[in-house]
C-alpha cells in the first residue's frame, strides 16, 4: 500500500510555467499522485498540449495564459483558476526566463528589468495570490518557488538572473515564518542543469557540454521528471513539518 501522506487526492496545486520541462514534470507528478492541476503558461498552445498529456492521470485540469509579470494578469488568472478548481492548496511558483549573458559592467537597465519582471515579479504576484487565498481559506498549504543554484554559487556575468534567484530564496524564508502560524510551508527549489526549452541551446552546445557534463556526479542532465518527486512531496502531508528550506536537485553538481 502506498505512503498514504503522499496522496494528494482532494488537493489542487497551481504550477506556473507548467506546460514544459520543470513545470510540467512537476504538474505530471503531482495529478498522477491524484492531485488536481492549474497550469499557467504563456503559450497557449503548449498550454493546450500539456493539458492533453496530463488527461491520462485522471485529474480535473486547468490551464491559463498568463503572464506573471503583470499583477492584472495573475489576480484574473487566480481566480479564473479558482472559479474552475475550487481551491489551491499548492502553489508552485515556476514561470521563469534566461539572462542573457553579459558583462556587469555593460549590463543595462532594460535587460535587468526583463529578467526580474518575470523571474522576481512574476514570482511576487504569485505568491501573493496565493497566500492571500490559503490564509483567507484557513487549513494551509504550500508556497514553492523554482529559484537556482545561481542562487548559491556565483554566476559569472549573468547577475541580473543571480539576483532574482537568491531573492526567490529570501522571499521563500521570510514566507515560512511569516505564514507558519497559518499553517502555510514555503520552500525552494533550486535546480542544477537541466534539459528544458530554455536550456536547450546551452545543453546541444558540444563545447558546453565537454565543460560541464563531467562536472556532474550523475553524468547526464537533468529533466523535469526528475522534479516529480519533489513536489509531491512538498504538496503533501509528509512535508508538514518542512518549510523554510531550500532543496538542491542537481545530480551532485555542487558537492563536486
Amino acid at each position: 500500500m502506498p505512503f498514504g501522506p503522499f496522496d494528494l487526492t482532494g488537493k489542487v496545486a497551481l504550477i506556473t510555467g507548467g506546460n514544459s520541462g520543470i513545470g510540467l514534470g512537476m504538474a505530471r507528478a503531482l495529478a498522477e499522485a491524484g492531485a488536481d492541476v492549474a497550469i499557467w503558461g504563456t503559450n497557449a498552445a503548449k498550454n493546450a498540449e500539456a493539458i492533453a498529456a496530463l488527461a491520462a492521470t485522471g485529474a480535473r485540469t486547468h490551464a491559463e495564459t498568463c503572464d506573471v509579470g503583470s499583477e492584472a494578469a495573475v489576480e484574473a488568472a487566480f481566480a479564473s483558476t479558482l472559479a474552475a478548481l475550487g481551491r489551491v492548496d499548492a502553489c508552485f511558483a515556476n514561470a521563469g526566463t534566461y539572462g542573457r549573458k553579459t558583462k556587469f559592467t555593460e549590463l543595462d537597465t532594460e535587460e535587468w528589468h526583463r529578467v526580474t519582471r518575470v523571474n522576481l515579479d512574476g514570482a511576487f504576484h504569485t505568491l501573493r495570490a496565493a497566500a492571500r487565498h490559503m490564509v483567507e481559506r484557513g487549513g494551509g498549504g504550500a508556497l514553492v518557488g523554482t529559484a537556482s543554484l545561481a542562487a548559491i554559487e556565483g554566476a559569472a556575468q549573468n547577475a541580473h538572473y543571480a539576483e532574482t534567484k537568491g531573492a526567490m530564496v529570501a522571499v521563500i524564508r521570510a514566507l515560512a515564518v511569516e505564514l507558519a502560524r497559518h499553517g502555510i510551508r514555503a520552500n525552494a527549489v533550486l535546480p542544477g542543469w537541466i534539459e528544458t526549452p530554455m536550456t536547450a541551446p546551452s545543453v546541444a552546445d558540444d563545447r558546453f557540454a565537454a565543460a560541464v557534463l563531467p562536472r556532474i556526479p550523475a553524468r547526464r542532465w537533468g529533466t523535469g521528471a526528475d522534479f516529480g518527486g519533489i513536489a509531491v512531496y512538498l504538496a503533501s502531508e509528509a512535508a508538514a513539518y518542512h518549510s523554510g528550506d531550500c532543496l538542491v536537485i542537481d545530480g551532485g553538481y555542487s558537492l563536486f
